[in-house]
């Protein structure tokens, strides 16, 4: 079982200790088991539940949750949003959602995104997909996507191939994708932060198209 650490102070940056093919990576059924009573279990999800070198999942428990897609996570934790995801839990409210979720595209925590991963583990890539499939199982109707990664997807030339994975998993549960806020001039989805609490999600509708390009 990997290490667990403890929080990082709130608003610290987070530096990988290794490259995650070096470390022991708890799968996503084994991360699922509780192991840490320091948060309402009944108001939060967090996966796994302590600080470690990789979050699966982020968010507050509802029945109808905007699940906010990243590039990945760094500090967070229930209790201790960072900026970026109380922005995304403003903008769920402000969409009539009664939850929200942060994803991302790679579980490996590393505030300065030049941290992570050089070369994707496919082991913790196939766990986080396993998380996405729980994730979109949550919601009561076809699940509602927002893709809020910003240009940080360009960071890593195999970060576009694991949201083609997710693309090809939102198909299967009739998912459906949105955007908020103005789009880069390569076609990025914004990123959260410095959004407007009011912002309103728009359809992801060329969302093909733009995978096709990045690829």
């Amino acid at each position: 079982m990997t290490s667990q650490l403890k929080p990082a102070p709130h608003g610290s940056r987070h530096i990988p200790s290794a490259a995650t093919s070096d470390l022991s990576i708890l799968t996503f059924a084994d991360a699922l088991q509780p192991t840490n009573t320091d948060y309402d279990r009944n108001a939060w999800l967090y996966v796994p539940d302590h600080y470690s070198e990789y979050r699966y999942i982020l968010g507050t428990r509802g029945t109808r949750p905007l699940i906010c897609i990243g590039v990945n996570p760094s500090t967070a934790a229930p209790g201790a949003l960072d900026n970026t995801l109380k922005s995304a839990e403003r903008i769920a409210l402000f969409n009539g959602f009664d939850s929200f979720i942060m994803f991302n595209v790679y579980a490996q925590r590393a505030t300065i995104p030049e941290d992570m991963d050089r070369d994707m583990n496919p082991l913790l890539h196939a766990e986080n997909m396993r998380a996405f499939r729980y994730v979109l199982e949550r919601s009561e109707n076809d699940p509602a996507i927002w893709a809020a990664w910003g240009s940080i997807i360009e960071k890593r030339p195999w970060l576009p191939h694991c949201v083609q994975d997710m693309a090809a998993i939102g198909l299967e549960y009739h998912a459906q994708w949105f955007t908020a806020g103005p789009r880069s001039k390569a076609g990025h989805p914004h990123h959260p932060l410095y959004l407007r609490k009011d912002s309103p999600l728009e359809p992801f509708s060329d969302l093909s198209d733009y995978l096709a390009k990045l690829s």
